[in-house]
C-alpha cells in the first residue's frame, strides 16, 4: 500500500517537476518548444490536409497552411515586424529570395507571402508523411537537388507556368540552413528561373535569430524577429549569362542588409567554414 502511495506521489510531482525544468532549464525549455512546433505543423498538416484534398493541388490551398501556421508565433513567443511590404504591391508574377537559418523562416515567410506563392522545396520534404501531403496540395515545387538535369528542367517548367498562373515563388538560394553571421555563397538556381521567365526578384531578409534561438546552444526563448523587403531587382532584358553577376549583386545587397539588421557590419562575406559547407549544384 505504502509503494502505490508513493508512487501516485510520484506521478503528481511529475508535471510540477515538468514546469520547473521547462522555466529554470534551457535546455529541457529548448527541447520543449521545438517538439511543440513540430508537433504544430504534423497537427494541422492532418487536419488541413483532407480539406485541401477537396480542391486538389492548388496554389490557393497556401492559404489553408498559412493560416494554420501564422498562430504559431504567439505560442513561441516570437514577435515579427514587417518593413518594406509596399515592394510587393504588384499583380505580375516575381521570384522572391530569402535567407536561410532554421525551421523557424517559416513563421517568417507566412506572415509576409503574398497570394499565389509558392516556395521550391527540396524533394525529401515529400516523404515526411501528412507534412509532405500537405505541402503536395498546396502546390510547393519539388526539386532534386542531387540531379542537376532534373533540376534545370524543374526551372524551367516553372519559368514557363508563372506567367501562364499568375505564380510567385519563393526560394532559399543558400540551398540550407546557415545560422552564421554571413551568407552562404547563394546557388543560381532562382536566379535563372527569374530571367527565363523575366520578371522581377524580391529580396527578403530575415534579422538573426540568435537573440532567443540557437540550435546550437539549445536555447529557445521569447523575442522579436524584423523582416525586411528590399526593392525589386529587374531582370528585363537579361541572358543567361548576366545570372552569375545578378546572382552577387542581389546576395551583397541582402548580406548588407543583413549585417546592418545585425549590427555587424562584416557580414557581407562568407567565412571559409561557409564556403566549404556551400558545396553542390548550382541549383
Amino acid at each position: 500500500m505504502m509503494v502505490v502511495v508513493l508512487l501516485l506521489h510520484g506521478l503528481l510531482l511529475l508535471p510540477l517537476a515538468g514546469l520547473l525544468l521547462y522555466k529554470y532549464n534551457t535546455t529541457f525549455h529548448y527541447f520543449c518548444k521545438v517538439a511543440f512546433f513540430y508537433c504544430w505543423l504534423v497537427a494541422m498538416a492532418t487536419v488541413l490536409s483532407p480539406f485541401a484534398a477537396l480542391r486538389g493541388r492548388s496554389v490557393e490551398n497556401m492559404k489553408l497552411l498559412r493560416a494554420a501556421i501564422l498562430p504559431l508565433k504567439r505560442f513561441c513567443g516570437i514577435k515579427m515586424q514587417v518593413r518594406g511590404t509596399e515592394h510587393l504591391n504588384i499583380e505580375e508574377p516575381y521570384v522572391i529570395v530569402c535567407n536561410h537559418q532554421a525551421s523557424l523562416d517559416l513563421l517568417g515567410m507566412v506572415e509576409v507571402i503574398p497570394e499565389r506563392c509558392v516556395p521550391i522545396a527540396k524533394k525529401e520534404l515529400l516523404y515526411m508523411g501528412t507534412v509532405g501531403w500537405a505541402c503536395w496540395l498546396t502546390g510547393i515545387i519539388f526539386i532534386d537537388r542531387h540531379r542537376r538535369d532534373a533540376a534545370i528542367d524543374v526551372i524551367s517548367q516553372t519559368a514557363r507556368t508563372m506567367w501562364r498562373e499568375n505564380l510567385r515563388v519563393w526560394v532559399f538560394p543558400e540551398g540550407t540552413r546557415n545560422q552564421n553571421k554571413s551568407m552562404l555563397p547563394f546557388k543560381r538556381g532562382a536566379f535563372h528561373l527569374a530571367v527565363q521567365a523575366q520578371v522581377p526578384i524580391f529580396p527578403i531578409v530575415i534579422s538573426p535569430y540568435r537573440d532567443f534561438y540557437s540550435s546550437k546552444e539549445k536555447r529557445f526563448t521569447s523575442g522579436t524577429c524584423t523582416i525586411r523587403i528590399l526593392p525589386k531587382v529587374e531582370t528585363r532584358g537579361l541572358r543567361p549569362e548576366d545570372v552569375p553577376e545578378l546572382t552577387e549583386a542581389v546576395r551583397r545587397a541582402m548580406a548588407d542588409a543583413l549585417a546592418e539588421m545585425s549590427g555587424d557590419q562584416g557580414g557581407g562575406t562568407s567565412s571559409p567554414q561557409c564556403q566549404e559547407d556551400s558545396t553542390g549544384t548550382t541549383y
